[in-house]
């Protein structure tokens, strides 16, 4: 009786897992139909900015 119970709270545990992926995956595909037309001729953010780099062509 112990592993069919186990079994079933595993079996929940994963359907809740993958109907959550899903769903997810659903908003987001959802999010970027409304985007993409707000963002056509924009170029993507740059996630890390490197800090600009001191012109080394000048020495004193």
């Amino acid at each position: 009786m112990l592993w069919k119970e186990l079994a079933a709270i595993l079996f929940i545990l994963l359907a809740v897992v993958i109907f959550g992926n899903l769903w997810f995956h659903f908003v987001e595909s959802i999010l970027a139909a409304l985007k993409r037309p707000f963002t056509r001729r924009k170029s993507p953010p740059v996630w890390h900015p490197l800090p600009k780099e001191k012109d080394q062509s000048e020495d004193p």
